[in-house]
C-alpha cells in the first residue's frame, strides 16, 4: 500500500503571498486605520492607572476603617470580574482557533490581548491566598473561606472535605491555574504576532493544535478555581453546575468588554472597513446569547437546588434571596435577562455601534452585581448588631475595590491594545473576514 503523503495546503505560497500583498494594499490596511495613536492612548492608560492606584489605596484604608473582609470581598469582585473577561476571552480565541472560521479574524486581536492580560489576574489571586493563609484572619488564618477559620477545625464537613480543602492543595493549584492560563494565552498572542511579522500560514495550525488541548485544560482549571475561591467560601455549599455557571459569566463578560472596546475604537475612526456592521452584529449575536445562556444555567442551578432541598445547599440562596440581598436578587433577575432579552433580540442595536457599546457597558455593570451578590453576603454572615457591618456607608469600599482593580486592568489593556496592529495583519483567513456578511 502507498504510504499516504501530508495533506497539501489549499492554495500554494505564490497564490498565497500574492494574497497577502492585494490585502496589504488596500485602502483599509493603512496604518492610521489599523493601530491606536500611541501617545493618546498612554495618557488614557495613565489615567486609569492613577484611578486603579488610588482605588486599591482606599481598599487598604478600609480594610483598618472597617474590617479586612469587607476589604477583601471589595477586591475580589473586581479581581474576578477582570479574571472572567479575561478567561472568557481565552475560551474564545481558542475556539475559533478550532472552528478554522473566518468572519472573526478581525476582531480576535482584542480577546488575544485580553486573554494576555490573565498573569495579572493570577497575581491577583495570588495575593487572595497569601492574605487567607497569612492575614488578619480570625486567629491568623481565614478571612472569607470559612473552612480556613480555627474554630472551624474538627468540624464534620470540614474534616470531610480537607483532602481538598487544605491550604497546601490551595497553593498548589493557585499555581497550577496560574501557569496553564498564562502559558496558553501568552502563547496563542505570540504566535499570532509573529504571523504579523513572517506571513508564516503554519502557525495557525499550530494555534489550532494548541487550542485543542488547550480547551480541555483550561475549561477543568477555570471550574475549579471557581471552587477553590468563590464556592468554597461557604464550605458548606456545593453544587455541581457552578463551574459552567462561572464559564457563563466569564463568556458573557467578555463579549460585552469587546462590544464596548469596539465601540470606542470605532468611534475614534479606527477599523473602518475592518470591523463593519457586519461584526458588530455577530457581536452582537454572541452577547445576546450569552445572556441567554447565563439565565438558564442560573435558573437551572437555583431550581434543582430549590426542589432538592438539601439544607447545605438552600441556606446559600435564603441568604440571598432575603433580608437585604433581596432587592439585588429581583434586580439581577430583570436586569440580567429580560431587559437585555427584549433589547437585543432585534437585529437592530445589534448592528448600532452606539447601541451595541451601551449594551456592553450595561452587561459588564451587571456581571460586577452578580459577583457583588456571590462574595458580598460573605462577609458580615450571621453579624448581628455593630459586627453587622457599615450598612449604605460602607458601599464606598466596595467601589474603590472594583474601580480599583478595573481601573489597572483597563490601563494594562490599553497599552497591550496599543502596542501591536489592531487586527491580524496576515492571518490566512484575513480576506474572508473584510468581506464578511450576515444573512440572518
Amino acid at each position: 500500500m502507498a504510504q499516504m503523503s501530508a495533506r497539501p495546503a489549499a492554495i500554494s505560497d505564490d497564490a498565497y503571498n500574492a494574497r497577502l500583498e492585494k490585502i496589504a494594499s488596500s485602502p483599509e490596511m493603512r496604518e492610521d486605520n489599523i493601530t491606536l495613536p500611541y501617545a493618546g492612548a498612554m495618557k488614557l492608560s495613565g489615567a486609569m492607572g492613577v484611578v486603579g492606584i488610588l482605588g486599591l489605596l482606599l481598599v487598604v484604608i478600609g480594610a483598618f476603617v472597617y474590617n479586612p473582609k469587607h476589604a477583601l470581598a471589595a477586591f475580589e469582585v473586581g479581581l474576578f470580574t477582570v479574571t472572567a473577561a479575561s478567561l472568557g476571552s481565552l475560551f474564545l480565541v481558542m475556539i475559533w482557533n478550532m472552528m478554522i472560521a473566518g468572519w472573526h479574524v478581525t476582531i480576535r486581536r482584542h480577546f488575544e490581548n485580553a486573554a494576555s492580560l490573565l498573569p495579572f489576574c493570577c497575581l491577583g489571586l495570588g495575593a487572595v491566598v497569601l492574605i487567607e493563609l497569612w492575614g488578619p484572619g480570625r486567629e491568623g488564618s481565614g478571612v472569607l473561606l470559612q473552612w480556613l477559620y480555627a474554630e472551624k477545625q474538627g468540624t464534620f464537613l470540614v474534616e470531610h472535605k480537607a483532602g481538598y480543602l487544605n491550604p497546601l492543595f490551595l497553593g498548589v493549584r493557585w499555581v497550577i491555574y496560574t501557569v496553564v492560563w498564562s502559558f496558553l494565552a501568552l502563547r496563542l498572542r505570540a504566535l499570532s504576532r509573529e504571523q504579523d511579522r513572517t506571513g508564516d500560514r503554519w502557525l495557525s495550525r499550530k494555534a489550532r493544535f494548541m487550542s485543542g488541548w488547550g480547551l480541555l485544560i483550561t475549561a477543568l482549571t477555570t471550574a475549579f478555581a471557581a471552587f477553590d475561591f468563590l464556592m468554597s467560601m461557604d464550605y458548606r455549599f456545593f453544587s455541581t453546575m457552578w463551574g459552567v455557571y462561572f464559564f457563563a459569566i466569564s463568556a458573557l463578560a467578555a463579549v460585552s468588554l469587546a462590544s464596548l472596546v469596539f465601540a470606542g475604537i470605532r468611534s475614534m475612526g479606527r477599523l473602518t472597513g475592518v470591523v463593519t456592521d457586519e461584526h458588530f452584529h455577530d457581536l452582537g449575536k454572541l452577547v445576546f446569547a450569552f445572556t441567554c445562556f447565563w439565565a438558564y444555567i442560573a435558573f437551572g442551578q437555583y431550581f434543582l437546588i430549590w426542589y432538592s432541598n438539601i439544607p447545605e445547599e438552600t441556606y446559600y440562596f435564603i441568604h440571598r434571596t432575603t433580608g437585604d440581598w433581596k432587592p439585588l436578587f429581583v434586580a439581577l433577575t430583570f436586569a440580567h435577562f429580560v431587559v437585555p432579552f427584549v433589547l437585543l433580540v432585534s437585529r437592530i442595536p445589534k448592528r448600532s455601534t452606539l447601541a451595541l457599546g451601551v449594551a456592553g457597558v450595561y452587561m459588564l455593570v451587571l456581571t460586577v452585581a452578580d459577583l457583588v451578590w456571590i462574595i458580598r453576603p460573605m462577609v458580615y454572615l450571621g453579624a448581628e448588631g455593630a459586627e453587622a457591618g457599615p450598612g449604605m456607608m460602607g458601599w464606598w469600599l466596595d467601589a474603590a475595590g472594583i474601580l480599583g482593580v478595573l481601573g489597572i486592568y483597563g490601563a494594562l489593556l490599553i497599552r497591550q491594545t496599543a502596542s501591536a496592529p489592531l487586527i491580524p495583519t496576515k492571518d490566512p483567513m484575513l480576506h474572508e473576514a473584510m468581506a464578511h456578511k450576515n444573512y440572518v
